[in-house]
């Protein structure tokens, strides 16, 4: 007879399934949920070793899952230099920075989160740097990690010098004179980093339990990490070995425009047959169609529509998009691209077609992510050819503390179709939602909120509001849309027998308060495979 090992009771359990979609309590015996009930059945079903955990009547969920995220990497840039999310000003980035480096005083600064909305050419480059940290290299990247600045040690650490030419698809901003200023735009960051010490092994390590234990905090308990390479890989490998890995990730290998067909594939396949561990999967490639609009690299179908005006060119070219798509395809890996720009998604898209056309069809449920701006002429090609939406509803809001220069560009005609959830989900797209980590807050119920009212608070003016989608559907696409993204619905993202009993329990039903105060869900237990990864110190179930 198989042995219980816990009962969750007294608890409101959403399963995500429709055959049966609330139960009062459920029973697991070998990391697995085996069977779902009353109160009284279940406890029947326990024995003296048997853990009991009493929800107190309140919601319990499946784990929720984040497709699009880089867990691992924010972990880590959250252990090596200062947070720069909620600096408004030169001075209390520079305050900052001096706060970091009298704290750590050894190494290079790697810092991360300034805004820019806030931050820009004209205003941040190596002198702002240089009066917080003259003598050893700082290096920070802005909130969406598509441009840096370095200071002038960094400068002199890269060799980065008047008359260096640009990297593909990446750019040296110059001053006046063509004297680099330190700030760096998509490419031209890489070319950067790889040129400063490594990051070592021992902190990716320490980034990993940072990061993992953030999102277990906040009911995460299954992520896919947006951009794997091999120190990523060596990390998550290590962790899932020796017993420390506290969520199910998939890994999305990186693809660069320089790769061909057959060096893609023979370096996917290789990740794909190193890692098979069931909490450490590689899956899937990932492509960078094109950059942000906050620093004008996002590939449009038509201009900016600001004075400026201009576009910017895809980052691969059609004819490698489809050979590689192709290839990965035939292959069976899940194509994952970002894509903020409209004329980014349609080549996605067309990629994907040209895959299914060679090789037929099959439930790969490739993924477009980001997806800021839509055609709305694409809009049914998602369901047409199975293409998975992965997006960040954060973002869909009039920020009520930093500019919104990217409205500019799009211009009144194009705002209707940004992040346009409800168009997506009217036309048949499978959808998911997910954070971006580290970019922006990977609190799921904070971006639940957003994507269901569109607004900042209560007070404020909602942004394209009938782009808005239900909390139902908000939580589908955190649970069973997300673990489909993450090729893992046949056993996690709902609740049934033969199921891992990755749930959480928390301290409101989100289906019936306020729409505001969603975000406001504290997690008051995170369960994997029957375990708690993490517990609130008031919870006492």
């Amino acid at each position: 007879m198989m042995q219980i090992e816990l009962v969750v009771h007294n608890a409101d359990i959403r399963t995500m399934r429709a055959e049966r979609p609330r139960a009062e309590a459920l029973a697991v015996a070998g990391g697995r949920i085996v069977a779902l009930g009353s109160s009284a059945d279940m406890l029947a079903l326990a024995g003296p070793e048997t853990r009991r955990l009493n929800a107190g009547g309140r919601m319990v969920l499946p784990g929720l899952q984040d497709a699009h995220i880089h867990l691992l990497n924010g972990g880590t840039d959250m252990v090596s230099g200062p947070v720069l999310y909620d600096a408004t000003s030169v001075e209390a980035l520079q305050a900052a920075l001096r706060g970091f480096a009298k704290a750590n005083p050894n190494g290079p600064v790697m810092g991360m989160g300034w805004q820019a909305g806030i931050f820009t050419d004209e205003n941040l480059g190596r002198a702002v740097l240089d009066a917080a940290i003259p003598d050893r290299p700082c290096m920070l990247y802005d909130s969406s990690f598509h441009n840096a600045v370095i200071n002038t040690a960094a400068m002199r650490a890269v060799a980065l010098t008047t008359g260096q030419p640009d990297p593909p698809n990446g750019h040296f901003v110059l001053d006046a004179q063509g004297t680099p200023t330190g700030m760096l735009h998509e490419e031209a960051t890489g070319w950067v980093r790889n040129r400063l010490p490594p990051t070592s092994h021992e902190t990716h390590m320490k980034g990993l339990a940072m990061g993992q234990a953030h999102a277990n905090r906040h009911g995460i308990t299954g992520v896919l990490d947006a951009m794997i390479v091999d120190d990523n890989a060596r990390a998550y490998a290590e962790a899932a070995a020796n017993g420390t890995l506290t969520l199910r990730v998939a890994g999305t290998a990186l693809v660069r425009p320089e790769d061909t067909a057959q060096t893609a594939l023979e370096r996917l396949s290789a990740l794909r047959a190193s890692h098979r561990d069931p909490l450490f999967t590689v899956h899937s490639g990932k492509f960078f169609f094109d950059g942000v609009l906050e620093n004008r690299t996002a590939a449009m179908l038509e201009p900016y529509a600001d004075s400026p005006g201009g576009n910017a060119p895809l980052m691969f070219e059609p004819a490698k998009i489809a050979a590689l798509f192709k290839a990965l395809d035939a292959a069976r890996f899940q194509i994952h691209v970002h894509a903020i720009g409209d004329y980014a998604v349609r080549a996605a898209l067309d990629g994907i077609e040209s895959a299914r056309r060679a090789n037929g069809n099959w439930p790969a449920l490739h993924q477009i992510a980001h997806i800021q701006m839509l055609h709305g002429s694409d809009l049914p090609r998602f369901r047409a050819l199975g293409v998975m939406a992965n997006m960040q509803p954060l973002w869909a809001i009039y920020d009520p503390v930093v500019p919104d220069l990217w409205m500019d560009m799009v211009g009144e005609a194009r705002l209707p179709m940004v992040y346009a959830l409800r168009d997506l989900l009217d036309a048949g797209a499978p959808l998911c939602l997910s954070s971006d980590f580290p970019v922006s807050t990977l609190n799921p119920f904070e971006i639940m909120q957003t994507a269901v009212t569109r607004a900042a608070s209560a007070q404020a003016r909602p942004f394209q509001p009938h782009q808005a989608i239900t909390i139902a559907e908000a939580l589908a696409g955190y649970t069973t849309a997300a673990a489909a993204a993450c090729w893992r619905s046949h056993e996690t993202g709902a609740i049934f027998p033969g199921a891992h009993a990755d749930l959480i329990v928390i301290d409101r039903d989100i289906s019936t308060c306020d729409p505001f105060e969603i975000g406001g869900t504290k997690v008051l237990a995170t369960l994997l495979a029957g375990v708690e990864v993490y517990r609130d110190t008031q919870f006492d179930g």
